[in-house]
């Protein structure tokens, strides 16, 4: 009884030691040749090889249209953007200049809105003219009425000179002045031995001019040459 105590004793104190064994399996270098190379590929259960990761190719050739369509983009959008520009500094040239047409054609029409109206009050003037070229010298001299009719329509007319005068209006008495075609029209010529050839010796009508443009020429005697 006591051997058989012992014994499970010492069974149970006994550790079990097991034997652990490689697992590998020996390589015949008969088979495989002398020297082994490395696999670098391993095969999936349908047998088809697994190639080592490398970069994709076509992810990057992908990259590289990409960005060459966007250079593209950038520099269609760079030729239109100039193009815009070049349209708008015209567009403010232009616009500029229209400008400063009007308002010269809004200056002028101001200017010459009165040149119809002037040119219908220069036979007025004319017959101041005419009224004042009717008294004699000495008529006035012996009687004091037709002294102070003259002097009145004098006045009149000198007011009435003033007034064109402010609105632009002026008279031309070329008398001494050389000829000249754009404001006097040459009525007859006639020699002049103490005069020089060319000039206005004579006012037949006056010239009248708004703000610097002619609206009725001269008619003048011009001095005839040799």
């Amino acid at each position: 009884m006591r051997a058989f105590t012992s014994v499970t004793r010492a069974a149970r104190l006994t550790p079990i030691v097991k034997r652990t064994v490689p697992y590998y399996t020996p390589v015949s270098t008969a088979r495989f040749g002398k020297f082994q190379s490395l696999r670098l590929y391993s095969e999936d259960a349908n047998g088809k090889k697994e190639t080592e990761a490398k970069p994709d190719e076509n992810e990057s050739n992908a990259e590289d249209k990409k960005v060459k369509d966007l250079e593209d983009q950038l520099a269609a959008k760079t030729k239109e953007a100039a193009e815009l520009k070049d349209r708008l500094l015209r567009s403010v040239a232009d616009f500029r200049n229209l400008q400063e047409v009007t308002k010269k054609d809004v200056e002028k029409a101001k200017n010459f809105a009165l040149q119809k109206f002037a040119k219908d009050l220069l036979e007025s003037i004319d017959n101041f003219g005419h009224a004042l070229g009717a008294f004699k010298e000495e008529d006035l001299e012996k009687s004091k009425e037709i002294n102070d009719l003259y002097t009145g329509v004098k006045m009149t007319r000198d007011v009435f000179e003033k007034t064109l005068r402010k609105h632009g209006i002026e008279r031309l008495d070329p008398v001494g002045e050389t000829f000249d075609p754009n404001k006097h029209e040459a009525t007859f010529e006639l020699a002049q031995p103490d005069k020089e050839p060319g000039t206005v010796f004579h006012v037949q009508q006056f010239g009248y001019t708004l703000n610097d443009r002619v609206i009725r020429p001269a008619k003048v005697g011009v001095v005839k040459g040799e």
